[in-house]
Order: C-alpha cells, then sequence, then structure tokens
C-alpha cells in the first residue's frame, strides 16, 4: 500500500493538469439525476479524446494483451477489444441517436456508483508505470477513458464491465442466465481498490468453471 501511495503522488506531480481535469470530469459525472443524463456526460467526456489519443490508447491496450501468454491472449483479444471499443461504438451511436433521451430512470445503485465516482481520481493515479517507455501511454487521462466506458457499461447499460462470454484463467466466463449475469471472479478484486469489478452489476457465482 505504501509503494501505491508513493506512485499516486509522483504521478500527481507529474501530470497535475491531468488530476485536476480527472476530478473535474468524475464531479460532472456524480450529478447526473438520469441514466439517460448520465450517458449523455459521458459521451461528452469521450469526445473530447481526440482520434491520436484513440490510437495511444488502442497501443497501449494491444501493448497489454501482447504480454498474455497463449492460448488465452487469443481467446480474450476480441472481448477486451469489444470491452473497451465497442462500448465507445455504443455509446456514441446512442448518443447521435438520441437514445438517451428517453432514459428518465435513476441510476439504480445510486450508493454504488457514488463509490465508483470516489474511486476513480485515485484509480487513475495507482498505477506504477514507471518502466513503461513511451510517455503517451503513461498518461492517467488516459485510464481516465476506461473508467468512462465502464461507467457507461455499468450504470447507463446496466451490464457487466466485462463483456459477457469473456474467459478468465481456470476456465471462468462471465455469464446471462435469464436477467442476471454472473461472474465467478466478482468479488476476487476486493483488495484492488480502484478494479471496476468491484462496482459490476454482475452477481457473484459459486458455480465451479465449465471443464
Amino acid at each position: 500500500m505504501t509503494e501505491t501511495i508513493i506512485a499516486v503522488s509522483r504521478l500527481k506531480i507529474e501530470f497535475p493538469y491531468d488530476y485536476e481535469l480527472i476530478s473535474e470530469t468524475i464531479s460532472r459525472i456524480r450529478k447526473a439525476g438520469s441514466r439517460g443524463e448520465l450517458g449523455k456526460i459521458i459521451a461528452a467526456e469521450v469526445q473530447a479524446y481526440s482520434v491520436p489519443d484513440l490510437q495511444v490508447i488502442g497501443g497501449r491496450l494491444n501493448n497489454e494483451i501482447a504480454k498474455i501468454p497463449n492460448p488465452y491472449r487469443d481467446a480474450v483479444r476480441p472481448y477486451f477489444i469489444s470491452q473497451i471499443f465497442g462500448m465507445h461504438h455504443e455509446l456514441l451511436l446512442m448518443n447521435r441517436t438520441g437514445k438517451f433521451d428517453t432514459m428518465n430512470g435513476p441510476v439504480s445503485d445510486r450508493e454504488t456508483f457514488q463509490k465508483f465516482c470516489d474511486t476513480v481520481p485515485e484509480g487513475c493515479f495507482s498505477w506504477d508505470e514507471s518502466g513503461v517507455r513511451n510517455p503517451f501511454f503513461r498518461r492517467p487521462r488516459n485510464r481516465l477513458f476506461y473508467y468512462l466506458i465502464a461507467a457507461f457499461t455499468m450504470f447507463v447499460l446496466e451490464k457487466p464491465g466485462h463483456p459477457v462470454g469473456m474467459p478468465f484463467p481456470g476456465g471462468f466466463r462471465v455469464e446471462l442466465k435469464g436477467d442476471t449475469y454472473y461472474c465467478l471472479i466478482r468479488d476476487k478484486e476486493k483488495e484492488v481498490f480502484y478494479s471496476i469489478c468491484n462496482f459490476c452489476p454482475a452477481v457473484q457465482s459459486e458455480e465451479s468453471p465449465a471443464s
């Protein structure tokens, strides 16, 4: 924990503009009165990312996927892309076609949503990436993009942060049974305070992985 605090403090000094921007962004998001309003706010924030920004974010995602050993790497790659850029496309499409105008219901779990908002600013800085050579990969604002997409997925669409069917080591997958989402690793990330799993609408499953 001490190492995490040191990393956060160092990054705040290195990227003071990012910390202010991230804090202001989350302040706007937490005030959303409905799921539709939340969707519109997130869309406006995401649209501030330029094409070069998205290319850097995509490059970082591909770099992280490349570190995963096969055959798991090939199995999980399309799900990671869907989780980030599939949801990015859906967010912008819903905003452009006015879908958020009809979503007048409140965020269903306001307490969890507020805890998510509390976590994001620190979470964006809680990664010790001093060994990363590409300086553009280290921007905390780029990590905010992942949280914005997760907020759209979990609190606007009310879907799990990881796509249905996404495999995890050990044979675990995110599943949809009826109207309920299940995940065998839902509660395994509690020690990692900035993990989106801590705020996911999926229910912890106790079933054994499929063989």
